[in-house]
């Protein structure tokens, strides 16, 4: 399967799926299995007892895609829908048989749950990280296929450098994308283990956090230079602005203030994180 075809959406990978009727059949949706391979880990349960709700009432109005193995079907497009059909007590689902191989099935289901935004943080992040192994794919040549931008990439993919614990949280929900955006500025891992609690047994938002980062830095660094650094910002818009910054570009900033003059220090975490803020910075996609 090309590149080209990948960057063109569900429909380019499997035209058939949606443009001939005749395909679609009812099978048995006992002899219907998962996708080991399917991106998306974490379906939320009220979400899928609502789709079941909505299946009681007006059936499957979408059909699944499939491929046959080994006298069985697999799922390749519309997991949920086989999941919230089952819970519905549904004995057969409309569906579209593709004979399909483990790359292209790998592919599909792929590009199709990045275009819908299906997954959440982190499945998101080792979606994008596989298209890249799998399929040699730069982060430009990701992000052109699926139509994002290079620097949402780069961002979902520091996802991956957060601690098992962290990324757990994020796929179940309990700290978003913004959280996890806060706690990759932070170097030290137990700090961002007691932060992350912090984040869950209390319930801060991502400003609020964003505060306790601080404050948290401030203990660590010492109160005689807490107190100088709060001693330069005369003007008390200069926090505001900081604030600002660390959410736009998703990393720590310090903003010094010395008279009329002063200083904006981002920090960055190595040459692909570099490269990010250059890219956010400038508003380039190359």
């Amino acid at each position: 399967m090309s590149r080209k075809a990948l960057g063109r959406g569900l429909k380019a990978l499997i035209p058939e799926a949606e443009e001939q009727e005749g395909q679609v059949r009812l099978i048995p949706i006992d002899q219907v299995d998962r996708n080991e391979e399917q991106p998306r880990k974490y379906f939320d349960e009220e979400q899928l007892d609502e789709l079941r709700e909505s299946i009681e009432t007006h059936g499957v109005l979408e059909p699944i895609i499939v491929r046959p193995v080994k006298g069985r079907y697999e799922v390749v497009v519309g997991e949920r829908r086989w999941r919230a059909s089952q819970l519905a007590g549904l004995k057969s689902i409309p569906a579209v048989v593709r004979s399909l191989s483990d790359k292209e099935t790998m592919e599909i289901a792929l590009v199709e749950n990045l275009q819908r935004e299906d997954l959440n943080p982190l499945e998101e992040a080792e979606a994008y990280r596989r298209l890249m192994v799998e399929f040699d794919l730069t982060q430009e040549e990701v992000a052109a296929r699926v139509g994002k931008k290079r620097s949402t990439i780069a961002n979902r993919l520091r996802l991956l450098e957060l601690d098992e614990e962290i990324r757990l949280e994020i796929e179940t929900g309990r700290l978003s994308a913004g959280h996890a955006k806060v706690l990759l500025g932070v170097p030290d891992k137990a700090m961002r283990s007691k932060l992350a609690r912090r984040v869950i047994e209390e319930g801060l938002s991502v400003r609020a956090l964003e505060e306790a980062t601080k404050e948290q830095e401030a203990t660590v660094e010492g109160q005689p230079r807490a107190t100088k650094r709060r001693a330069l910002r005369v003007d008390p818009l200069l926090q505001d602005v900081e604030d600002r910054l660390q959410r736009s570009l998703g990393t720590k900033v310090r903003v010094v203030q010395n008279g009329k003059r002063g200083r904006i220090e981002i920090s960055f975490y190595g040459p692909d994180d570099m490269e990010r803020l250059i890219e956010v910075l400038t508003g380039a996609d190359d």
